[in-house]
C-alpha cells in the first residue's frame, strides 16, 4: 500500500530578534532611563532583558516598570548579596559600585543563561557597573556603558582618564580649578562633583579613577541627552574622536532624552491628585513648582528660609516638601523620615498665611503632569538630570538650586550654556551657606514676572527635545548607528 506524507510547506519561523541585556543601578534615576532605552531598542528591531538588583531597589519602581514595557522586554531580578558590612557613612555612589562588584557572579550566571536561549547582541551597563564589561567580552559580544546623565559628565570622566594616562600605580593627579571641559563648559571648584575633587584629601578619588579607567574597555558610551541640549560638547566629542593619534576613549552617542512615561495606573491616580485639582484653579503661567527630587534634602534652617522666601515673593506656589536633613548640610535623603510628616517642619503659621495662593504637599507629586500643566510657570529644581529633562520636555524654565552629585555642573549648563535657568544661589564653595529668603523671593519674582527670555528659550529647547526621536532626529540616528554595528557584528559571527 502506498504511503503518503504531508508535503504542505511548513510556515517559516519568524527570525529571532537580536537581544540586548541591560543592567541599571538601583534607583529611579538609573532604572527609568534604561527602561526607555530598552523601549527604543525594541523599535529598532531588538528584544531585551533588564536585570535589576534586589538590594537597594524600591519595590514600587520595579512594580511600575514591567506594565509600561513592550512585550519584547523582560525583567529579571538578581539575587540579593550581603551589603550590611559596609560602613554606615559610605557614599551612595560607592555603595552602588560595590553592589555591582559583589553581584558579578550572579550577573555572569544570568547573562550566560540568557545567551544560551537568545541571539545575544550586546550588554549595556550603567556607568557605575563597568566591572561587568569582561562578561560581554567572555561571550564575544559588544559591551556598552550607559550614562543616565549628560555629555558633560562623560567629558569629566574622560578628562580623569586622560589626566591619569601614564600615571604610576597609586599616583592620583588633581584636576585643575577652574576646570575647562570640551564644549566650553567651565566649572569652578564648587561645581565639580565632590568625588572628582582633591585627590590627596578625598579617599573616594582613587576608587573613582579606577572605575572610570575601565570605561576604555567599552565599545561605546550611550548618553541620556540630545544634540541640541549640549551642542558644543557633542561637537567637541566628534572632533576628539576624529583626531588622528588622539587619546583613546570609546565613541559617544547622545541617544536621549529618556524620561518616565506615565503608566495608566499612575495617570488615573494623578487625575484625582489634589495638586492637579489645585492647579486647575490657578491662572495660566502663574505657579512656581518647587521640588528637589526623590532624594534631595534641605537643612531645617534652609527649609524655613525657603518657606519665608516663597511667602515674601507673593507668587503662587506648589511645593513638594520632603523631610529635612538634620546634619546642617544639603544632601541626599535616605528615607529615614518615612515615619514623620515633613509638613510639620514648616514654620508656624506658614500654611495658614499662604492658604489660597500656595499648596504644600508631603513627599510626592505627579511631576510630569505638574510641569505640563498650563498653570505652571517656573520649576525650582535641584537640577537632577531626570528632573531637568522633564522640565525641558515641558518647556518650563528653572530656578536652579543644585544640592549634590553632578547637579552643580548641570546648573552651569542650564544657566550659562542654554539660558533656560536662573541660579540661586550662585556657586559657593561652602554647600552649608544659607540661601536667604531675600535671594529666594527676588529670584522667584524675577522668573515669574520677567522671565520671558528664559521662557522662550525653554520652549525652543522643548521643540528640539520632541524632535530628537523623530524619524530623522539626531538621537534616533545615533542609536540606529549603534544598532547597525550590533547587527553587522552578529552577521560576521555567523
Amino acid at each position: 500500500m502506498e504511503s503518503f506524507t504531508n508535503t504542505a510547506p511548513t510556515p517559516p519561523k519568524a527570525p529571532q530578534r537580536p537581544h540586548v541585556v541591560l543592567l541599571p543601578s538601583p534607583g529611579a534615576g538609573h532604572l527609568i532611563p534604561m527602561a526607555e532605552l530598552a523601549r527604543r531598542l525594541v523599535e529598532l528591531g531588538f528584544s531585551a532583558t533588564i536585570l535589576t538588583f534586589t538590594n537597594l531597589s524600591a519595590p514600587v519602581d520595579a512594580d511600575r516598570l514591567t506594565p509600561c514595557l513592550p512585550a519584547s522586554v523582560a525583567v529579571a531580578a538578581l539575587p540579593a548579596v550581603q551589603m550590611d558590612d559596609l560602613p554606615a557613612n559610605v557614599h551612595e555612589g560607592r555603595v552602588l559600585a560595590e553592589l555591582a562588584r559583589r553581584s558579578l557572579p550572579n550577573i555572569r550566571t544570568l547573562v550566560h543563561s540568557i545567551n544560551s536561549t537568545t541571539l545575544l547582541a550586546a550588554v549595556v551597563l550603567d556607568f557605575l557597573c563597568p566591572m561587568a564589561l569582561p562578561i560581554a567580552a567572555e561571550l564575544g559580544v559588544p559591551g556598552y556603558i550607559f550614562f543616565p546623565s549628560n555629555l558633560a559628565m562623560v567629558a569629566l570622566t574622560r578628562h580623569i582618564v586622560e589626566l591619569h594616562e601614564g600615571a604610576a600605580p597609586g599616583e592620583y593627579r588633581d584636576v585643575a580649578v577652574p576646570l575647562e571641559l570640551p564644549g566650553g563648559v567651565s566649572l569652578c571648584g564648587a561645581d565639580i562633583p565632590d568625588a572628582f575633587r582633591a585627590s590627596f584629601t578625598n579617599p573616594r578619588y582613587a576608587k573613582l579613577v579606577e572605575l572610570v579607567r575601565s570605561y576604555r574597555l567599552a565599545d561605546g558610551i550611550l548618553v541620556n541627552t540630545f544634540y541640541e541640549m549640549e551642542l558644543g560638547t557633542a561637537e567637541a566629542f566628534k572632533r576628539l574622536e576624529q583626531a588622528a593619534g588622539a587619546f583613546f576613549f570609546p565613541p559617544v552617542f547622545p541617544v536621549g532624552p529618556f524620561v518616565r512615561r506615565p503608566d495608566p495606573d499612575e495617570a488615573a491616580a494623578g487625575a484625582s491628585s489634589p495638586c492637579l485639582e489645585w492647579l486647575d484653579r490657578q491662572p495660566v503661567g502663574s505657579v512656581v513648582y518647587v521640588a528637589f527630587g526623590s532624594g534631595g534634602a534641605l537643612p531645617v534652617e534652609q527649609t524655613a528660609e525657603l518657606a519665608a522666601g516663597l511667602e515674601a515673593s507673593g507668587q503662587r506656589f506648589l511645593w513638594v516638601v520632603r523631610m529635612p536633613s538634620l546634619d546642617g548640610g544639603n544632601g541626599h535623603c535616605r528615607g529615614d523620615g518615612d515615619y514623620d510628616d515633613p509638613l510639620t517642619w514648616l514654620p508656624k503659621g506658614f500654611l495658614e498665611r499662604t492658604r489660597g495662593r500656595g499648596l504644600a504637599v508631603a513627599a510626592w507629586a505627579p511631576q510630569v503632569r505638574v510641569l505640563s500643566h498650563p498653570a505652571t510657570a517656573v520649576f525650582v529644581s535641584h537640577c537632577g538630570w531626570n528632573s531637568t529633562l522633564e522640565s525641558v520636555g515641558c518647556g518650563v524654565p528653572m530656578l536652579a538650586w543644585p544640592l549634590y552629585a553632578e547637579q552643580g555642573m548641570n546648573a552651569v549648563i542650564l544657566e550659562e550654556k542654554l539660558g533656560v535657568a536662573l541660579r540661586v544661589p550662585p556657586a559657593r564653595e561652602d554647600d552649608r551657606c544659607l540661601v536667604t529668603r531675600h535671594e529666594i523671593a527676588t529670584a522667584v519674582k524675577e522668573l515669574v514676572e520677567g522671565g520671558q527670555k528664559l521662557r522662550r528659550r525653554a520652549e525652543s529647547l522643548q521643540k528640539a527635545a520632541a524632535g530628537a526621536w523623530s524619524p530623522e532626529g539626531p538621537s534616533r540616528r545615533a542609536l540606529e548607528e549603534v544598532a547597525v554595528k550590533l547587527k553587522a557584528a552578529l552577521g560576521r559571527e555567523k
